[in-house]
């Protein structure tokens, strides 16, 4: 009897077939390709397996005392994603705030090359320390890591040519507009109305002009509080998210889903895989009462509230009504659809299936996406959406 075992996958085996998962997906810039075959990313988590290090999945590596991520290595995929939306040269000055484990800024510096000056600052001197640690473990000591507040940038050796922020942002401070060199390029996960997107913005004289938008999810910033949570049922099973400039009223909306329900069907399917988040997206610049609606398992099983994906849906609120988007099962397929409550429910579920039939006719549109400092004016856009921040504005259109 044959006892032997295969000789466990070595890291430069597990790295490889990562990257060539993540290349068979999608098309990776050359230079970004070769970083992650080349960096390591077991020696940026020390503590997990080798199959979790180069596994699709994000990797925690801080958590608060209540079990919130405080700290993670990104989805690979991700990581490669928005290294593409921000096509560093070598050469090149990159600010990235939130260090994380150093991995992302090991990838940065081998992008940037030798003449070019990678810096990564983090408010937590526990992250940078540990940080610090694994990119002079991997030869990337060159790399400048700082703690202090992301919000304030890296003044000291600005300015840059590229900015990322591979943290949740709600907001765009100052301190990125004024480092930012002109003609350079933002990758930001910036949030809004419930969902965050990465967008990579070209910096325009008085503005940031977004090229390309990905659906991503990142821990939030510290110290950027620009959303409101609250729960509109009686036992705290579904909770609505939604933006502080946003005239939503929770104990106006308390009990609305114990209203009768109106269900509206869009017509629109999608298969298995597809994904079906610019409809979020259009809604954003399209319906101000757009926000997040949240059912935990209780909710969802009681039938009180179904969204199409439980714990994070667009949805829309006005006075005293709610609609959000539901998700029916057909033999090969789904359909896209709406559920409204309350004496405005039946036609903000028909506004809801509005956009989604918008969207299916044109599944890859992405709105125009414009972001302004505060107080500066808007210039010439086309009529749209203007979302308010504490430092910025965007302004949407489609």
């Amino acid at each position: 009897m044959n006892t032997a075992t295969s000789p466990a996958p070595t890291p430069e085996a597990l790295r490889a077939a990562m990257v060539d998962q993540i290349t068979a997906a999608r098309h990776l810039a050359p230079a970004v390709e070769q970083a992650m075959r080349h960096v390591p990313r077991h020696a940026f988590v020390p503590g997990a397996p080798l199959s979790q290090a180069y596994g699709e999945q994000a990797v925690i590596t801080k958590r608060a005392a209540t079990g919130e991520p405080l700290s993670c290595a990104s989805l690979p995929a991700l990581v490669a994603t928005m290294l593409d939306q921000l096509d560093v040269r070598p050469g090149m000055r990159v600010l990235e705030i939130g260090a994380g484990t150093g991995y992302n800024a090991a990838l940065l510096a081998h992008i940037a090359g030798p003449t070019g000056e990678v810096t990564t600052v983090d408010i937590d001197p526990e992250v940078t320390a540990g940080a610090r640690h694994a990119l002079d473990l991997t030869g990337y000591g060159r790399v400048r890591v700082a703690t202090r507040d992301g919000v304030l940038g890296d003044p000291g050796h600005a300015p840059y040519d590229r900015l990322i922020v591979t943290v949740g942002a709600w907001d765009l401070p100052p301190a990125w507009w004024e480092q930012l060199s002109p003609g350079g390029r933002a990758v930001v996960p910036l949030r809004w109305r419930g969902q965050t997107r990465s967008i990579a913005f070209d910096a325009q004289p008085g503005s940031w002009e977004a090229d390309t938008i990905e659906l991503c999810g990142f821990v939030p910033m510290i110290g950027q509080e620009g959303e409101h949570a609250a729960s509109i049922d009686a036992h705290d099973r579904v909770l609505l998210h939604w933006d502080i400039d946003q005239r939503i009223d929770p104990a106006a909306l308390t009990g609305v889903l114990d209203q009768p329900r109106t269900e509206v069907a869009s017509g629109v399917r999608v298969a298995g895989e597809e994904s079906f988040d610019g409809v979020w997206l259009r809604m954003t610049a399209t319906e101000p009462g757009t926000c997040r609606i949240e059912a935990l398992p209780a909710a969802v099983d009681s039938g009180l509230a179904r969204p199409a994906i439980p714990s994070r849906s667009p949805a829309l609120a006005e006075g005293a009504s709610l609609a959000y988007m539901t998700l029916t099962r057909h033999d090969h397929d789904w359909e896209l659809g709406a559920a409204g409550h309350g004496p405005a429910g039946p036609d903000l579920a028909d506004r809801l299936c509005h956009q989604i039939r918008e969207w299916g006719r044109a599944r890859n549109a992405r709105p125009q996406v414009r972001a302004h400092p505060a107080g500066a004016p808007l210039g010439e856009f086309p009529t749209g959406m203007v979302i308010p921040k504490q430092h910025s504005r965007l302004h949407l259109s489609i």
